[in-house]
């Protein structure tokens, strides 16, 4: 590979010794090239030193001053120390004080001139005026002074070992000797065609900008040299995704030509017609797997908009075409759901399921050995090494977002290269899908089936008790049922929260005359599977739960939802346990319950809930309150770590590195003529490109 000064370890540079390299490493800095992209989290603008005269209370300013006086002083009966300088400009005095840093006095001594940058604050003691704990500098011929003043100065995330000081010196040494040598790996055409900056002026500008005119873009992180660094990143995730998907159209897959019959006949067996949406997506999965290589297509849709019904379809040509079809969902109680939900319409149809899970084992068998049945639902035991199955064809993957690239390989390579279907019911925007499951194809499930009507969602305050009693009576003489979601399933002494088993006890004291059922994550799966059931049938009318029921669960006749500690879940759980009702052609409600104190962000989750029922406008909601981290979860769909760009933040440059991407990978599928950029792509990905070839039957 080809290397430069800056993939040497960070030990080379002047002044960063064993010590301080191991100081630096805690921050992630191990090569030059680390340090140089490790960017400042803020910046101050010391570039303009005004008269202490004109300074005032409250404000955050760049003085300067003769020194006039300056002495130790220590507080009675304290062990506190304190060194104080008096300034002098031009008739006008500011007193300085450090805290507990007496060894101040060895640098500050009377007459010499100090620069000071911090908040100014009333001084009781006679004197107007004075500052605490600023940063300073002593003027001298050193040039290294001037690092710290009179200019922008950014200010860094830095760790207990290394003060501030410190550590933009050392940025400063690396700028100034090594920025250049970082080859810009970004092709000219496209530098040029994005009025992107060239790499070495971006970093020299975000380190140690040359001009204040920016500083709200500097510390907005949009100036045009921080969407450069953005770029990069995302251009280097974009590439390595559509190479992937480019060498995935190679690999050999099945070619699935069914004639449909078992599919028809499916249709025939529906309550409901399929809606426009859910037959163009099943459409575009039957081309997919006519191919003669593998399918690898992301079905995203909103909560109740039919997906496992086109799954199913899918699932059903590939098993008339004499392969096996699997469903990896990520709890138990989903996948038993999925099982109960289909197996109605694959014993009718003549074929055989089975379901497999870790606690439940095999209907049709133990935990391990070959699947034989044509449909097997299941959870991680699906992945497990000692479960085989005889042809898989079709796996598909349901709320994808639990799972993680590596798993979606595992369960791939249970079959020769089989098609895979990804679905989740989490809505995401399109630019940021298309980016986090590039290597995959793309379809969206938007339309609500026929009939179904928005869910009128209510947030009350839990002293508004006797009006949702009077709900939940009216509904259930109505003849309907109701869900009570609970945060945790016993209370304890320290979490303060009401809980499942406290509400079941509690609504059979209310409602003597109803009939209530439990459910929770620690019940056997068969006691899980039988509560489940009887709510289904109709004998159960309140089913107090834990978040067990978040997805998955599909009772047309239940129309009320009560969330009980609304305030503790986040904005798409709220969603997806919302979507457990109005499943039928009845109107359905929500009703949040919180409890006090509720902060900003529960209020403002709350106040969504209560606006809309559109599962892709919440998902920005939440994605725009957490930030794509927390969102998507640690996995992130196996990408590698960002530094500098944000999915969500920055979605224009996103949709620019992706567009980019495709288009020089269309031409150059392997990046031949750019030898020094799939290097660095290849390092950018390190070994997770690895996990994704997994999925490719060990195609490098």
């Amino acid at each position: 590979m080809k290397s430069s000064s800056t993939d040497l370890s960070i030990q080379q540079v002047r002044g960063v010794g064993p010590q301080r390299a191991r100081l630096l490493a805690k921050l992630g800095i191990l090569t030059i090239r680390d340090a140089l992209t490790y960017l400042p989290f803020r910046y101050e603008d010391r570039s303009h030193i005004i008269p202490i005269s004109e300074i005032r209370p409250g404000d955050i300013r760049t003085a300067r001053g003769k020194v006039v006086a300056c002495n130790v002083v220590r507080r009675r009966g304290r062990k506190l120390m304190i060194f104080e300088a008096v300034l002098h400009d031009d008739g006008h005095y500011l007193k300085v004080k450090w805290f507990n840093q007496p060894f101040m006095q060895k640098h500050v001594v009377l007459g010499c001139t100090m620069i000071v940058h911090g908040r100014v604050k009333e001084n009781g003691s006679g004197m107007a005026l004075e500052m605490e704990n600023p940063e300073y500098e002593i003027i001298s011929d050193d040039a290294d002074c001037w690092i710290h003043t009179s200019r922008v100065v950014p200010v860094y995330r830095v760790t207990e070992g290394i003060s501030q000081k410190q550590f933009r010196k050392v940025m400063f040494t690396l700028v100034q000797e090594h920025a250049a040598a970082l080859e810009d790996v970004v092709p000219i055409q496209i530098r040029e065609r994005n009025a992107l900056p060239a790499l070495a002026e971006s970093l020299r500008e975000l380190h140690f900008p040359l001009s204040a005119a920016h500083m709200h873009d500097l510390n907005g992180g949009q100036s045009r040299y921080h969407r450069r660094l953005a770029f990069d990143e995302l251009f280097f995730v974009a590439l390595g995704l559509a190479m992937l998907k480019k060498s995935r159209k190679k690999g050999r897959g099945i070619s699935f030509r069914p004639v449909g019959r078992l599919k028809e006949k499916l249709l025939r067996l529906l309550p409901f017609s399929l809606t426009t949406a859910q037959q163009q997506v099943m459409e575009q999965i039957s081309s997919d797997m006519q191919q003669p290589y593998p399918m690898h297509r992301l079905l995203q849709g909103d909560v109740g908009c039919g997906k496992t019904v086109v799954a199913l379809a899918a699932m059903l040509d590939a098993v008339e075409c004499g392969y096996q079809a699997a469903l990896m969902a990520p709890t138990e109680t989903l996948a038993e759901q999925h099982y109960l939900n289909i197996r109605p319409f694959i014993e009718q149809l003549g074929l055989s399921g089975d379901l497999r899970s870790s606690s439940s084992g095999a209907r049709t068998g133990g935990h391990s050995g070959e699947c034989t049945a044509d449909i097997t639902v299941g959870t991680h035991a699906l992945i497990q090494k000692r479960l085989t199955f005889r042809r898989l064809g079709l796996a598909v993957i349901d709320e994808q977002h639990k799972f993680g690239v590596m798993q979606r390989a595992l369960l791939r390579k249970k079959g020769m290269n089989p098609d895979v279907l990804v679905m989740t019911a989490t809505p995401i925007p399109r630019s940021l899908a298309l980016t986090l499951y590039g290597d995959l194809d793309y379809s969206v499930i938007r339309e609500r089936p026929s009939g179904r009507k928005p869910i009128a969602t209510t947030w009350v305050a839990a002293d508004r008790k006797e009006e949702i009693v009077a709900i939940l009576k009216q509904e259930i003489h109505r003849g309907r049922q109701v869900y009570v979601v609970y945060p945790a399933i016993e209370d304890t002494e320290t979490s303060g929260l009401r809980s499942a088993l406290q509400g079941k006890e509690a609504f059979e004291k209310k409602f003597p005359e109803y009939r209530i059922g439990l459910l929770h994550g620690r019940m056997r799966p068969e006691d899980r599977e039988q509560v489940m059931e009887r709510f289904r049938s109709g004998n159960i009318d309140i089913l107090v739960s834990t978040t067990v029921i978040e997805v998955g669960v599909d009772v047309p006749n239940a129309t009320v939802m009560l969330i009980v500690h609304a305030e503790r879940f986040g904005l798409s759980q709220l969603h997806q346990l919302r979507g457990r009702v109005g499943r039928g052609t009845d109107s359905a409600c929500c009703i949040l319950i919180a409890y006090p104190p509720i902060g900003e962000d529960a209020g403002r989750r709350l106040s969504v809930m209560v606006e809309t029922n559109d599962g892709f406008r919440i998902a920005e909601e939440d994605l725009s309150m957490r930030g794509p981290g927390e969102f998507l979860g640690t996995r992130q769909a196996g990408l590698p770590e960002l530094k500098n760009a944000d999915l969500v933040k920055d979605a224009i440059i996103l949709e620019l590195a992706r567009r980019e991407a495709s288009d020089l990978i269309a031409h150059d599928e392997v990046l031949r003529k750019f030898a020094f950029l799939k290097e660095q792509v290849d390092v950018f990905w390190n070994e997770k490109a690895d996990i994704f070839r997994q999925g490719n039957g060990g195609r490098k």
